[in-house]
């Protein structure tokens, strides 16, 4: 077995042999038009792994003749940045060399004073900065650094570019060249890379190695079955702390509150199976439950706290069944934003008015000197005098007929209504 990695051997040599990523580097692509006109400004490349990040940093530094500095934020601190954009201007001062591209893997590790650090470099053109993430640039890199970057997203690789990245990888390859390889079934090694070009190439590396371990020849058939035999890991990509976290469970809500039931249950079991903390789904439910069905159906919240406290005593695997349940039901469950609604206004109208004074007669007079001050004079208590209570006023004078409120037309809501003291 060669000891460098398949996926490692198998980068392009130039952008034409660059599998993928059309609208970033194709003709009308953010990159594309650049490469065409001979420039390139900095950018941040944003896209899941295996797409081809820090491959194609190397391919437009190739392209653009100009030379490259590698930083990984994981392993660099500010010292080491600072060094490299020394050694760039030093170059173009002394050599006249072209200006550097400085490549920064996994740039959304790099904290704010690290990101700082570069700057008045990317500012002045001492480097141009190519900065690879896996993460949603709008919240890992700081605006000052945005601004002075074009974001280009890359794509997860579809069917048809995965199989074609690795036909291409095998002859060119030295070492798999030489063996007699029929790629007679690809679907399962395909959809376990899940896009994810690299995985794609070491799952296909697995799989070879274990067949010659067990032939003991370099004659291999792939196919389906055969692959599945040395795949170990899950098919999809959920990451508990970065964008998959968010996005799914963006789906979930939203699922829920458009009733779709079947995608419910859906993205809470990519939930489940990427290992997502409990904790966090019930709390999401429990927002869901008040926020999107609410007054539609006051049951909805209790259902989703016991959920919460089911879940805690059981734990998984069976709490699964718990929190379908739950989903199930609240999907099922008619809708209604009204408190949402309802408290967003009031929180703006607050916002909008400043600290209007209590009516005198909702004061609590707790002194004599409060009782001189006529706190509580003319408050009617609603128990004792039931019909004159329905014409107190409650709301500082200000805003005396504001209605904040909205009850939508639904059989609960208008019922809360009718025993309500407001007015249509």
């Amino acid at each position: 077995m060669n000891s460098i990695p398949f996926a490692e051997r198998a980068r392009p040599l130039s952008l034409e042999d660059y599998i993928g990523q059309e609208s970033v580097i194709g003709p009308t692509g953010v990159v594309g038009r650049q490469i065409k006109a001979g420039h390139l400004s900095s950018l941040i490349l944003w896209g899941p792994p295996g797409t081809g990040k820090t491959t194609l940093a190397h391919l437009l530094a190739q392209e653009l003749q100009r030379p490259i500095i590698e930083l990984s934020a994981i392993e660099s601190n500010v010292k080491e940045v600072r060094a490299a954009i020394e050694q760039s201007s030093k170059s173009q001062q002394l050599f006249s060399q072209k200006q550097s591209i400085l490549f920064i893997d996994e740039i959304h590790r790099f904290s704010k004073s690290q990101q700082d650090s570069l700057l008045k470099a990317v500012e002045k053109g001492t480097v141009t900065l190519i900065g690879a993430t896996t993460e949603n640039p709008s919240y890992e890199v700081i605006p000052a650094l945005l601004s002075r970057c074009q974001i280009a997203q890359l794509k997860t690789l579809s069917d048809q570019e995965l199989t074609q990245l690795l036909e291409n990888a095998i002859s060119r390859d030295d070492y798999f060249k030489n063996w007699d390889i029929e790629l007679q079934e690809l679907d399962v090694l395909i959809h376990h890379s899940q896009g994810d070009g690299r995985k794609l190439l070491n799952l296909f590396e697995n799989t070879c190695e274990g067949l010659k371990g067990e032939s003991g020849n370099t004659s291999i058939r792939i196919n389906n079955e055969n692959s599945r035999s040395f795949i170990q890991t899950k098919s999809f990509r959920f990451d508990k702390k970065g964008n998959q976290h968010y996005d799914i469970v963006s789906a979930l809500i939203k699922s829920i509150r458009g009733s779709d039931v079947d995608a419910s249950v859906y993205w809470l079991a990519r939930m489940l199976e990427g290992g997502e903390d409990l904790k966090f789904i019930c709390r999401r439910l429990i927002i869901s439950a008040s926020e999107d069905i609410g007054l539609a159906n006051p049951n909805a919240l209790l259902i989703a706290e016991a959920t919460a406290r089911s879940v805690e005593q059981v734990g998984m695997p069976e709490s699964r069944i718990i929190l379908s349940q739950c989903v199930i039901y609240l999907a099922c469950s008619p809708k209604s934003n009204t408190a949402y609604k309802a408290i967003n206004k009031a929180l703006q109208l607050v916002n909008q008015t400043g600290d209007l004074e209590v009516p005198l007669h909702l004061r609590n007079p707790r002194t004599a000197y409060d009782k001189q001050l006529d706190y509580g004079k003319g408050y009617i208590y609603p128990h004792d005098f039931e019909d004159e209570a329905l014409s107190q006023k409650y709301l500082p004078e200000e805003i005396i007929d504001t209605q904040i409120v909205d009850f939508k037309t639904s059989p609960s809501e208008e019922k809360l209504k009718k025993q309500s003291n407001q007015k249509s």
